[in-house]
């Protein structure tokens, strides 16, 4: 074999490593570009979307999660729940949400894009407060016949369970539902209304 003749076999092995080399130090270049265009945990607090998975929440229940530094509450209504909300419409301040304190397309008795699941930012329209979340009936000492729904301990401001507030409490407006818009049947992304709405 002369000096001039080559193995191709060496050569073949040496292109192949070469490539695998490069191609790692590509991606370890370019993945800090790539991670630094995702939302940061600050972005996320200032008001980046977030998504919720709602498989979970069973029928009744309440999931919190944070949303531009305030508690979002997601809660899964029942049919008995549903069916008592009209009951409520001689004793409400707003309740056809005349008031923008919902996207339009949550402009509903039931607040919502789908029935059974009211997303709302859990602050008293009142003073800032976070109310309980009371989804039974409420006992005697908290008034008037309530169907449950919300009661801010600091000054006694009630909402029904499309968060919508009473008479007669210190809160003027029914609470705020954000935008949101359904990803699946089971996810949420809270901060971010459809496409289009």
């Amino acid at each position: 074999m002369s000096e001039q003749q080559v193995d191709n076999g060496k050569r073949r092995f040496l292109i192949a490593a070469t490539t695998a080399v490069g191609g790692i130090a590509g991606v370890a270049v370019i993945a800090p570009f790539v991670m630094s265009m995702m939302p940061s945990q600050r972005a996320k607090a200032a008001g980046a979307p977030v998504e919720v998975d709602i498989s979970k929440i069973e029928p009744g229940m309440l999931l919190a999660v944070a949303w531009q530094g305030k508690p979002v509450w997601v809660v899964n209504r029942t049919k008995t729940m549903l069916k008592d909300l009209p009951t409520n419409d001689s004793r409400l301040v707003d309740p056809k949400s005349e008031q923008e304190q919902q996207p339009p397309y949550a402009k509903n008795e039931f607040r919502s894009i789908k029935p059974e699941y009211l997303v709302v930012v859990g602050i008293c329209t009142h003073l800032g407060c976070s109310p309980t979340y009371r989804p039974e009936m409420a006992p005697p000492d908290l008034g008037p016949k309530w169907d449950g729904g919300w009661f801010c301990p600091c000054h006694g401001s009630k909402y029904d369970l499309s968060a919508r507030v009473y008479k007669d409490v210190p809160a003027p407006l029914n609470m705020v539902i954000p935008p949101h818009h359904y990803l699946s049947d089971t996810r949420i992304l809270v901060g971010e209304g459809p496409k289009g709405a």
